[in-house]
This record gives C-alpha cells, structure tokens and sequence, in this order.
C-alpha cells in the first residue's frame, strides 16, 4: 500500500529504491553533471511530479541543505495548505515544453528532479497518457537539461526489470524485459539518461493499531527494501558526486532484503502479540516473483562510497516508534 507523502507527517515509509540498469555498457567517461555545475551554495532546484511519492520528503531534505527558498516543488495538481506554505510551489506540466523552459529560466534552476510519471496500474489502464507522460514528458526535460546545463536526476523502478532477469542479485547491466508500460518507459529513461523508486509496506501501521496484518505474498518472497532517509541521502550523494568518479550513468542502490516471514519475526520481539496470516494474492505474487530479490550496487559502493545505515532491526524499531506515537496522538485526538 503506497501512502502520500503530503499527508503532512515526516515520511516513514520503507522503500525499496533503485538506481536501475541498461542492457548496454556506458562509457568510462559517461557524466551525469554539467560542465557549469556552481558551488554547493548555489544551486537552485527544481522538483517535477512533486506531489509524488517522494517529492515533498526530498523537498523538505533539500531545503536544509540548500535552503527553503532554493528548492521548487512543482505539480499540475493543487497542493495541501501545509505543503504551499513549507516552501516554493508553481505550477509545472512537463508536458508543455515552452511552461518547462520558462520555469528553469526564470527561476534560474540548476539542478533538476524528474519525478514525474504515471506508474503501472494507472499506465496500464490508460497506456496512451503514459507514453505521453513517460516518455514524451522525460524527453522535454532532458532536452532542457541539456540546453541550460542542469544536472538531472530521473528516477526508475523495480518494475523496469522482468521475469528473465537475474533475480539474485541483479547487477547494474543485465537483460530487462518488463511487462508493462510504466516498467517499458523506465527501461527507455534510463537508456536515455538516470535513474530510482520507493514501495512501502503497511505491516508496522497494522501491528501497532490491531496486533495483526494479513499478507498478500507467500511467506518466502523475499524482495530488496530500503528506509526512506537512506533513499533521500543516495538521491543527493549521487547528484553531488564528481563527475570523474562516475564510470556509468544507470546505477543500483541496494540497503536491505527480506521476506515477509523474516520481517514479521522482526516485529514479533518488539510487539509478542502479533499475528501474520497469508492470503496470497496471484497476481501481486506473479509481479513480485518477476522483480530481483536483491541487488548488486557494488558499483555504486566503489564509485561514489554509499552506504546505506538502515538494516532491518534498526528500520523496524523506526517504523513500529513511528506508528506507535502516531496512534497515541491519534488517540488523544
């Protein structure tokens, strides 16, 4: 279950993110940067789709790195009151090409992120309004990167890998059929450019308001994951990192991986009580059994030195303090 970041509460969500892959070798000498890249102090960001999954939590990290005022988030939706008054928000269609330049233009933007996207249920179910969004929406931005010097930032998904990928682990570079046209769109994105995404769990909400949780997938399927303040940290560490150290375009970020048996042994020390039954659900089961069990983001580590800090237990114990407070609140309330 995905939740809505401009719910207003700081974002606690478990994310599985990736920098994805592309069936090609990049060149040794392959930049995501502009050559007229400006001080640390100095950039002016602007974030497309940022009503999204990750907008607003990216917005709000940003702004105390670069301040409230240099970091824009835009949509072609009205935002929350909470949101409009956090910092900069326009107005932004990325599918109107003069809107976009204008925007970077006037605002003198230096740094570019591409959220904007349909993702799979509604891309499948309008596939001609996700090629417009998807792809044709990706090529206006990275067609104003280019002429005003941005350095741009695209995430992809676990969605742009297929059954005949390898599973465990997937390397950067490997065969990537998917099977819808979010995931088709993604694969296109980062052939054309850079890329990463977030999914989320509902168990630690369900633990701590009812003592139960029923899952949708076998007990063993195990999927990567990651916390939502390592996702955002990669996210910048990547955008900052020099040019010279970055031997590709298209790369993983791995944390953590686990099952949802391993993850409901985790909460059960923190909360005796819990129960987990299985109710699988066969379509969800077929799409988590076509994406990777774990990635291979050893390039990532050598390139550019991430590191994630959230493990397991630690994002459990997160999560469940979390949810815990949010329930007592809303109890009070």
């Amino acid at each position: 279950m995905l939740q809505n970041p401009a719910c207003g509460c700081r974002a606690p969500v478990l994310p599985s993110r990736f920098l994805g892959t592309s069936p090609r070798q990049i060149p040794m000498d392959a930049n995501f940067h502009s050559t007229s890249f400006l001080g640390a102090d100095q950039q002016r960001v602007l974030i497309t789709g940022g009503l999204g999954q990750l907008g607003v939590g990216l917005a709000n990290f940003l702004r105390k790195r670069f301040g409230k005022d240099n970091v824009i988030l835009s949509d072609i939706r009205k935002p929350p009151e909470h949101v409009f008054l956090s910092g900069p928000f326009i107005y932004s269609d990325i599918l109107d090409y003069k809107n976009l330049r204008e925007i970077v233009v006037n605002n003198r933007i230096t740094w570019l992120f591409h959220y904007s996207a349909l993702l799979s249920a509604v891309g499948e179910a309008n596939v001609s309004l996700a090629r417009a969004v998807n792809i044709t929406g990706l090529h206006n931005v990275l067609d104003v990167a280019a002429e005003h010097g941005l350095r741009l930032f695209v995430p992809s998904t676990i969605g742009a890998f297929g059954p005949t990928s390898p599973r465990n682990p997937t390397p950067d570079l490997c065969i990537q059929r998917p099977r819808t046209i979010y995931g088709v769109s993604k694969v296109h994105a980062e052939l054309m450019g850079e890329v990463s995404i977030v999914r989320q769990v509902q168990i630690f909400h369900e633990a701590v308001k009812n003592g139960r949780f029923e899952c949708n997938l076998k007990p063993d399927t195990r999927l990567p994951m990651m916390y939502i303040d390592d996702c955002l940290r990669a996210t910048l560490e990547v955008m900052e990192a020099p040019a010279e150290s970055l031997s590709m375009r298209t790369y993983n970020i791995n944390a953590m991986s686990f099952t949802p048996a391993e993850l409901a042994q985790e909460v059960l020390k923190h909360v005796p009580e819990f129960q987990v039954t299985y109710s699988v659900d066969p379509v969800r089961q077929a799409i988590a059994d076509s994406w990777p069990m774990n990635f291979d983001d050893s390039n990532a580590r050598k390139d550019w030195g991430w590191k994630h800090d959230i493990d397991l237990p630690e994002l459990v114990t997160t999560m469940l303090n979390f949810h815990g407070s949010e329930n007592r609140v809303a109890q009070a309330n």
